[in-house]
């Protein structure tokens, strides 16, 4: 098999394009791809479309690329923290798609299975089926660009609504542990996304915490095989932000 490592960041991800989809992984603020992202902004590429679970908050994750105003288009299930999101959304600056998060993770592993599109249950009769959401506005608050309706089938008695496949240009993942071939480990809730969005991308940038030679890891731990994986940056480990942290006074005769 072939080394896949990238000697840096801003290396792996020189050959992304402007107007290149790009399909993120991380949840919230945990397991971003930070290092991979920051060095995105450092580049020339925009007019980017992105396939992840939220586009980060206001100055971390994709976040970064939103405030320099190099996204186009967002594909995302939560976007909830993040005010200059809302700010480009309702000022008819972003094209947003809000998509049930279940039904993000199935397109998003449909793609790298190559599927091109699957029936679920989610969103029947609502407007993710009916079609109507606003997917762009105008400056003046106007809706330019809507969800069109999906088809629907039954089975078995039951509707359901058929969802296409995702397949992104290039995606960015972030890992524990990664051997030099792509094979990768994640932590605890980062295996939220990543996987997906790493099976789902055409060249897949992982960066990784710890670089380990081939056999170093059980097989029986890898959670992604690098046959996913074509590019391997190693960043060592970063520092995790809490994205909203919650507090409560000491009880009066606590200790401190």
């Amino acid at each position: 098999m072939t080394n896949k490592v990238v000697a840096t960041a801003a290396e792996a991800v020189a050959d992304i394009p402007s107007g290149a989809s790009l399909a993120v992984g991380g949840f919230g603020l945990c397991g971003i791809p930070d290092t991979l992202i920051a060095a995105l902004a450092q580049g020339e590429a925009t007019d980017l479309e992105v396939f992840s679970n939220n586009c980060g908050v206001d100055g971390q994750g994709l976040g970064v690329l939103l405030e320099a105003g190099r996204i186009r288009r967002v594909t995302a299930s939560y976007v909830g923290e993040n005010k200059e999101f809302a700010r480009q959304y309702l000022a008819g600056e972003l094209e947003v798609e809000l998509t049930p998060q279940g039904t993000l993770a199935e397109r998003l592993r449909a793609g790298g299975a190559g599927i091109p599109a699957f029936y679920t249950p989610a969103g029947v009769g609502t407007p993710v089926g009916d079609g109507g959401l606003p997917w762009r506005y105008d400056a003046e608050g106007n809706v330019v660009v809507a969800s069109p309706p999906k088809e629907v089938r039954e089975f078995d008695g039951k509707r359901y609504l058929l969802e296409k496949a995702i397949v992104a240009d290039f995606a960015l993942v972030h890992a524990e542990v990664g051997d030099t071939h792509g094979n990768l480990v994640f932590n605890k809730t980062a295996m939220n996304f990543n996987p997906l969005a790493a099976m789902a991308g055409r060249i897949t940038i992982a960066e990784v915490e710890r670089l380990v030679e081939p056999g170093e890891l059980d097989p029986a731990r890898v959670h992604l095989p690098g046959v996913f994986v074509q590019r391997i940056v190693h960043t060592g480990p970063q520092d995790k932000r809490i994205e909203k942290r919650t507090v409560r006074r000491a009880e009066e005769g606590s200790r401190p």
